[in-house]
């Protein structure tokens, strides 16, 4: 265990010991959207944090569009409605983390080398690019259930002032904001894993990585 902790990433080929260099990349990932996903699900998850906060979006699709936009003008319900759509959201990535979870264990990393010499959020950067869109389409239903839903009163009556399409734009978009928040958040931790590998605990990461501060 000592020679597998002491290996540099240079000295690797596509196996350390028992693992692979794949797997090492798998690993840094599911820790990443782990932690991530523990931040995002607290209460406030979303709203609380700069960094994931939904913003609602200034209008729809539709004919409603321009009511909604009206409605967005003042503060205190766009203020409403913003906290109303995070609290959603902190439902939602419940949903969602199965979803990441699995898509990480059923990737391939062709060059995972390649991906642990990148930047800081070179992992995150590929899972975002290979998975935002099934994530999306997952979060989509349940954001169009709660548009329609007692919570989003006002909202709902701006919205069936156009037509069902405008419902479906609106949880498009906010769905859309979800998941790069989702992916943010994954990012943010695999840069702190980065920068202090050995702080997981983890061997192989520590070996990968290197030995961080």
């Amino acid at each position: 265990m000592i020679g597998l902790l002491m290996l540099p990433l240079a000295g690797c080929a596509t196996t350390m010991g028992n693992y692979s260099v794949e797997e090492g990349v798998r690993r840094l990932l599911l820790l990443s959207s782990e932690r991530a996903f523990a931040r995002l699900t607290e209460p406030g998850g979303f709203y609380d944090d700069q960094l994931t906060r939904i913003t609602p979006p200034d209008g729809a699709g539709d004919r409603g569009s321009a009511i909604l936009s009206a409605l967005m003008r003042t503060r205190a319900l766009r203020e409403r409605v913003a906290i109303l759509l995070n609290d959603v959201a902190v439902d939602l990535a419940s949903s969602a983390a199965p979803i990441v979870t699995d898509s990480i264990r059923r990737m391939t990393f062709a060059d995972a080398i390649g991906v642990l010499r990148g930047g800081p959020t070179a992992a995150t950067d590929l899972l975002a690019r290979e998975t935002r869109g099934s994530l999306v389409e997952a979060i989509v239903p349940g954001m169009s259930r709660a548009l329609r839903s007692d919570l989003f009163e006002m909202l709902s009556a701006a919205l069936s002032a156009g037509s069902g399409r405008d419902v479906l734009a609106l949880a498009d978009t906010v769905s859309g904001q979800i998941g790069n928040a989702i992916f943010r958040a994954i990012g943010r931790e695999e840069a702190e894993i980065r920068r202090d590998p050995r702080a997981t605990g983890d061997p192989v990461l520590t070996a990968l990585l290197g030995r961080g501060p």
